[in-house]
């Protein structure tokens, strides 16, 4: 959208697991005039390198960062935009977290547990992020902060704390994080925007010295999370979400068990009306659970 507003030309390299599971938004972005390539691609050499190997290759977000860095280096007149990961973005995604504080000082309330799922580590820090003052500055020191990644990929649960590199081919600059290492192929879970081998280094720095959790779901009880939250409330969350809405879930029933109050804010970063596919699989008994696999 922004590139038709500003007149200029919009390539996306879309992870071909999600370009094949999710065309609605392919559809979109091919409407707003954007040029979309499934991830590995034959328009690039790491791309035909890995189809070579694999020409069912799934795909990662390394994979597509690869691949966007590559036709970037090599035409002078690309630029590349990323969304994730490096630390200035998770500032900017704080714009969502200093709301939803505000919203809750209005009303004279503030959480005892937040709650947002991982893919790159964004999504959660800019909702989180914010409420990190009141616990760091001992405002309200027990707050817990608890970040969700999938079982299939858990970079903070089940990856090395090392310098690694951001995309598959090696080509940013190392980076202090939790991760799978940079060549590992995630699965093709529904939860597309989680398959990524590390973690922001400000997020896996704050995991590391024990100021954040992080707890790893599988894809079915994710989408039985979902589904129950779906007929609880009438939104169909975006698998990613449903990773945060399970563990609220869980921490409410915990609640309830030490006949505790307790609040929760947890980050509803997206719907599901795009993964209709994926809920129709679950509903139907179809929907596969795979693992990780080092």
């Amino acid at each position: 959208m922004a590139t038709a507003i500003f007149g200029l030309k919009c390539e996306v390299y879309m992870v071909r697991a999600s370009y094949d599971q999710k065309p609605g938004r392919k559809i979109i972005m091919e409407t707003l005039g954007a040029r979309i390539y499934p991830s590995p691609s034959q328009n690039t050499t790491y791309g035909q390198k890995l189809l070579k190997e694999n020409p069912n290759h799934p795909g990662s977000l390394g994979v597509a960062i690869s691949e966007a860095l590559e036709v970037t280096l090599r035409e002078e007149t690309t630029r590349y935009s990323l969304g994730s990961v490096l630390n200035h973005v998770l500032l900017h995604q704080t714009v969502v977290g200093q709301e939803a504080k505000s919203q809750l000082e209005a009303i004279d309330r503030t959480p005892d547990v937040v709650i947002g799922c991982i893919g790159r580590g964004s999504n959660f820090a800019g909702f989180a992020y914010p409420f990190l003052d009141d616990k760091l500055a001992k405002k309200k020191p027990d707050m817990r902060f608890i970040a969700v990644e999938p079982t299939a990929v858990p970079s903070t649960t089940k990856g090395k704390y090392e310098y690694d590199f951001g995309d598959s081919a090696g080509m940013t600059p190392l980076l202090k994080m939790y991760t799978l290492g940079h060549n590992f192929t995630p699965p093709p879970i529904h939860a597309g925007g989680l398959r990524y081998h590390g973690k922001a280094p400000s997020l896996c720095l704050l995991i590391n010295k024990h100021v954040i959790e992080s707890v790893a779901y599988d894809q079915l009880q994710v989408f039985e999370a979902a589904r129950l939250f779906a007929r609880s409330t009438g939104i169909i969350s975006a698998p990613e979400s449903a990773h945060a809405i399970k563990k609220a879930i869980d921490e409410a029933i915990e609640a309830r068990r030490m006949g505790e109050k307790r609040i929760i804010a947890f980050n509803l970063s997206g719907h599901g009306l795009l993964d209709l596919s994926a809920y129709e699989q679950y509903n139907s008994n179809k929907l596969t659970n795979p693992m990780y696999e080092p």
